[in-house]
């Protein structure tokens, strides 16, 4: 017996400014898997594309584990397996890529077993290694996720804006941990700031939900996290302030960084352009990706 499955995971930008640990877009930029079940008895993994020459090819790979995190789930005994994963995310940037390698394992096991777990059941799966939902709620069902824990449940409420928005993504050549960038925030926020980012999490998720993206240039605004983060990004003050003088809506923190992300309708290539020449007066050599939402989230190719 052999069978095999290919899927695609989308990146994901978390947070969107004011909303932590809440709110995520499914980005068009994707990983791939190809899993295969065989008779070998055997486990190969293969790594291809963005951190291949980081990513781990025995048991401690987090896709592997999400694999066999489905199969212990609903009681299958795999004789042996292959998986071959093409990534062109990249890794520890703020565009989900842990997320992604997580979805894409619990996606592809279950999709070649049948689909026996739910939708819900692989979220509540995947948030339980990630953390948090915000990056995989939206790497699973596409489109821009609001997500919240109740209890050890995650509830998500999945939208589309009714007019196409372009994001446009500023990659530095740096790496950031998504550990270290949490170890800088602090373990108390004042009410104005709680305040301060209730009010602009409400107002970036109504001007996402109703097309009017004017209102994004305050509801990006952020205090609980922005601040803090960006000791650990040279240059990020004034990269997001390029790209709004440029034309952009708003910008914010791609998840925990170190990618900057802004929004708009037009004038992308301008925008990318004046955050990668902000990037650089600081003696940060930096890309831009100009991306859309991904409306499908995880998907069975073949």
């Amino acid at each position: 017996m052999k069978k095999t499955v290919i899927v695609r995971v989308p990146a994901t930008t978390a947070n969107c400014g004011p909303g932590f640990d809440a709110v995520g877009i499914a980005c068009t930029l994707y990983n791939h898997l190809e899993l295969t079940i065989n008779e070998s008895g055997n486990i190969q993994i293969t790594n291809i594309g963005e951190g291949s020459d980081l990513l781990p090819t025995d048991a401690t790979n987090i896709t592997y584990q999400a694999v066999q995190s489905v199969f212990a789930k609903v009681g299958y005994t795999c004789p042996g397996l292959s998986l071959t994963m093409t990534n062109t995310i990249p890794l520890a940037r703020g565009l989900g890529s842990s997320a992604a390698a997580i979805v894409a394992g619990l996606f592809a096991a279950n999709e070649i077993l049948g689909s026996p777990l739910t939708q819900e059941e692989l979220l509540d799966m995947a948030t339980a290694v990630e953390g948090h939902p915000d990056n995989v709620a939206p790497a699973l069902y596409g489109g821009i996720a609001i997500s919240a824990m109740n209890n050890a449940k995650v509830e998500t409420l999945r939208l589309l804006p009714p007019r196409p928005l372009s994001l446009v993504v500023a990659v530095p050549a740096f790496a950031l941990a998504t550990k270290t960038a949490r170890r800088v925030l602090p373990k108390q926020v004042s009410l104005a700031d709680a305040v301060f980012n209730v009010s602009r999490t409400a107002l970036m998720v109504g001007a996402l939900a109703t097309g009017n993206y004017t209102y994004l240039s305050t509801g990006l605004e952020d205090k609980l996290h922005q601040p803090y983060r960006q000791s650990l990004i040279p240059g990020m003050p004034d990269v997001l302030a390029a790209a709004k003088t440029a034309g952009a809506f708003g910008a914010a923190l791609s998840g925990a960084g170190p990618c900057l992300i802004a929004f708009t309708e037009t004038q992308a290539d301008a925008i990318g352009q004046a955050m990668v020449e902000a990037f650089a007066h600081h003696q940060v050599e930096a890309k831009y990706l100009t991306l859309s939402i991904d409306t499908e989230g995880a998907k069975k190719l073949s």
